[in-house]
């Protein structure tokens, strides 16, 4: 115990110093770590403390100072896994790229139409695996139902309701989808998706957030509080980067729909 109280004591005037200053000044563990405190000598407070990256910015309107975390995901491996919650949340980030592409643009394409999911007796399928999606001309596109004609009606009511102000037109086993012509109404119409859309893959990023700190917090009699905040306060930081990009491709899209 006092040889953990010895590690434990130059810590406080360290937190007031710089970052390098602080890799410089702590102690070194000694060898084996004999300290008998879960998690090693101290808890191995010193290492985290060398893993992170300090950078101070004056809180608004608060004059406070405010500590960005940086933890080595290779020190906290045993109590989360924070490679695959930031490899999740931007998946979240890629999924929102992909329906912006897909879905939000101002002309329509066939490949616009490939991903609409239909609903059928046997299951779901993209609408490309049951029809021949084609291009007549720039205002109109078809979808020749021939191999799967007794899904025709299933894949028009899929058309209509994909959110791309579409209105199919069925003829026998042909769908024809007018291309609606460019209004100002439309590019509202779509900057309004791909908000909703935002707020929808933001929902999602919140539980991946959640899901991970109820991880961290299932380790609380296992490793030190500080540790457990300092997970808490990185993975936060990692969902508020992922929303601030997302704000990004909003705005971005946003700007390109409305011209």
């Amino acid at each position: 115990m006092a040889l953990a109280l010895r590690c434990l004591r130059p810590l406080p005037p360290l937190l007031l110093r710089s970052a390098p200053a602080v890799a410089r000044a702590l102690p070194r563990a000694p060898g084996g770590c004999p300290a008998p405190l879960p998690g090693g000598c101290s808890r191995c407070v010193q290492h985290l403390l060398l893993s992170r990256q300090l950078a101070t910015k004056k809180a608004k309107g608060k004059g406070q100072s405010q500590a960005k975390v940086n933890i080595s995901a290779a020190l906290v491996e045993d109590i989360i896994n924070l490679e695959e919650t930031s490899e999740d949340m931007q998946a979240v980030i890629e999924a929102l790229k992909e329906d912006f592409s897909r879905n939000l643009s101002v002309r329509t394409s066939p490949g616009a139409l490939d991903h609409i999911t239909v609903v059928t007796k046997d299951g779901k399928f993209p609408l490309n695996q049951l029809g021949q999606i084609s291009q007549k001309s720039p205002q109109l596109l078809t979808v020749n139902m021939s191999s799967f004609p007794e899904s025709t009606a299933a894949a028009a009511k899929a058309i209509r309701e994909s959110g791309m102000n579409l209105n199919p037109e069925v003829d026998g086993t042909v769908i024809r989808v007018p291309v609606p012509k460019v209004t100002r109404e439309h590019r509202e119409s779509l900057a309004k998706l791909a908000k909703q859309s935002t707020n929808k893959s933001k929902e999602a990023l919140r539980k991946v957030r959640s899901k991970s700190i109820t991880q961290v917090k299932k380790s609380k009699n296992k490793v030190s509080e500080d540790t457990i905040w300092l997970l808490e306060k990185q993975i936060q930081q990692m969902a508020d980067e992922a929303a601030a990009e997302m704000d990004k491709l909003l705005a971005a899209k946003t700007k390109e729909l409305l011209g």
